[in-house]
């Protein structure tokens, strides 16, 4: 089966759908035009060149790089889930990309080892396009999980004090917080499961399809990676919220303020 390119030309084309949410918000007045065309721009440009370094990956295939680069990939993904929770990078960053790396890592090696079976598994086929999406969602998860454990021990501060005051542990006053933490950073992840195979059909499986994979060998890798999405995000966010306890608590179970101050 032949795998249509998409020419530059058509392309454009692609770009012409864009005149529709433009319009809508014209219309409507969602002042959206301008963040529209810069986010569609600014994708472009970033996929645009990242295509052509995965490409020059890709031909090369030297296990250290394809390693080094999923280590970059790792670093980014810590710095923004951090940041996109409006804490401090700097009192977070070390236990939460030790989380993600060993988290993602494992996951990523056992799929690749006992799962696809890959001879080498530092494979950049396999390994970049999978830690991307293991990271993108683990990614979202720590991003709600943190940003809600911490935000909302913030907001109960009282009803947690008087925990701490009654003689409960740090761990003991902050389970109902974890609990509910880890379900709302999990959730989207369970809901996407549920809806894959009647609702949609996930960008990877459609993408090996248009390449020419029979479905069936596509739908065998799609529920490897959801189940391994699935054990990455809770694994890397559980992770994640207890390892920051040594920087984030004192020693009597005290939530730091510098915390709560954003750093670059």
């Amino acid at each position: 089966m032949p795998i249509y390119d998409i020419s530059y030309t058509s392309l454009i084309f692609c770009f012409f759908l864009l005149i529709i949410p433009i319009f809508i918000s014209r219309k409507i007045r969602l002042e959206l035009e301008k963040s529209t065309l810069e986010a569609v721009f600014r994708m472009s440009i970033q996929l645009f060149f990242a295509g052509l370094f995965l490409n020059f990956i890709f031909n090369l295939n030297n296990g250290l790089l394809n390693l080094a680069w999923v280590g970059l990939m790792i670093f980014f993904a810590s710095y923004t889930a951090i940041k996109s929770a409006d804490l401090n990078v700097k009192k977070l960053f070390l236990p939460i990309i030790i989380s993600i790396a060993f988290s993602n890592l494992v996951i990523l090696l056992y799929v690749n080892k006992f799962v696809i079976n890959l001879e080498n598994l530092l494979d950049a086929r396999y390994l970049i396009p999978i830690a991307g999406m293991l990271l993108g969602n683990a990614l979202r998860g720590n991003v709600v999980g943190i940003g809600d454990f911490y935000n909302d021990i913030k907001r109960n501060e009282n009803r947690y004090l008087y925990s701490l005051s009654i003689g409960a542990g740090r761990y003991e006053a902050v389970i109902p917080y974890l609990r509910k933490s880890l379900r709302a950073a999990i959730k989207p992840t369970l809901a996407n499961i549920y809806s894959i195979g009647i609702v949609s059909l996930p960008g990877m499986m459609t993408g090996q399809i248009l390449g020419g994979a029979s479905p069936l060998i596509a739908i065998k890798y799609q529920i490897t990676i959801m189940v391994a999405i699935y054990v990455s995000t809770l694994l890397s966010t559980t992770l994640s919220i207890l390892t920051s306890f040594g920087t984030a608590f004192d020693d009597y179970g005290l939530v730091n303020k510098e915390l709560y101050e954003k750093s670059s």
